[in-house]
């Protein structure tokens, strides 16, 4: 027979459901019953560092002691997911060096391509920096490039790792061995098996905490390429489309929208984009005038 304190350290249907319209209210993400246990897994971490006497104090904490404005940072930090890798979907990086470098150079016309890129769901900042490191690849070999990277999450928590670009070991195996030794650092503490991204990348790479459900983003509006993967999953679709549509307000004429590999632009209603390959598209490019005779 279970114990009183064991009976209030779960979510009852009440709780489980008000907590989940907070989070689709606020983050647009949807949380069935079936997520149930696994929220109830990441909440009760939150109730220990709040010292906290089980998950019923800590509901009654946001919804009668009005706890709620206050905790809701942390509360979305628990609930959200945040899968991220190194070079996870390789063909969208290869894209960026081999495909979409060279035609935004060529749209640009300039001496020196200048590229904004804008990884919009960045998690730890696995992405961003996966994408640092071919820009930066490209620089070496010779290319006339000048780069910044925005990284955007609306977990905090997440945002403070990816500033701190320390990761384990074997969290950065898919990156290329030639590629660790250039832009991966080994702690100086040989019983710390971490590596840290090297300062010449995260020079090159900004963090911004950013809800995609917020109706406009304070970010520039020339940006060349955005990668917005696996996050539109947990969209319904009148909020996929609403969230594509700002996210294309911010693309330069010319620039390339990269999703995940699960999502597509079928049936979505956007116009001004053209499907290019798999979860790769671009914005209509500005005709190009023709030379003087």
């Amino acid at each position: 027979m279970s114990s009183q304190s064991e009976t209030h350290d779960h979510l009852s249907d009440k709780h489980f459901a008000a907590i989940a319209g907070v989070i689709e209210g606020c983050v647009g993400i949807k949380l069935p019953l079936t997520k149930r246990t696994m929220v109830e897994g990441r909440l009760r971490k939150r109730v220990r560092a709040l010292r906290l006497r089980d998950l019923t104090a800590y509901c009654n904490m946001l919804f009668k002691e009005d706890g709620l404005e206050a905790e809701l940072v942390h509360l979305i930090d628990c609930v959200t997911t945040n899968k991220t890798d190194f070079f996870r979907e390789p063909s969208h990086f290869e894209f960026l060096r081999d495909v979409a470098v060279p035609e935004l150079a060529q749209i640009q016309g300039a001496k020196q391509l200048s590229l904004k890129v804008w990884s919009s769901a960045c998690s730890t900042g696995a992405e961003a920096y996966t994408i640092a490191m071919v820009l930066q690849d490209l620089v070496n070999s010779g290319q006339k490039l000048r780069f910044s990277i925005l990284g955007t999450d609306i977990s905090t928590e997440v945002l403070r790792d990816a500033r701190a670009a320390i990761y384990p070991r074997d969290f950065v195996a898919p990156v290329p061995a030639s590629m660790q030794q250039r832009y991966l650092m080994r702690s100086r503490n040989p019983r710390e098996d971490v590596v840290r991204v090297a300062p010449e990348l995260r020079r090159m790479v900004h963090f911004e905490r950013l809800n995609l459900m917020d109706e406009s983003y304070p970010f520039d509006r020339d940006v060349d390429v955005i990668f917005c993967r696996n996050v539109l999953i947990y969209f319904d679709r009148p909020t996929q489309q609403a969230v594509i549509d700002r996210l294309l307000s911010h693309l330069r004429p010319g620039g390339y929208l990269m999703l995940g590999h699960s999502e597509s632009m079928a049936g979505s209603g956007v116009t001004g984009l053209t499907s290019i390959a798999p979860t790769i598209y671009q914005a209509t490019p500005v005709p190009r005038r023709r030379a003087a005779a």
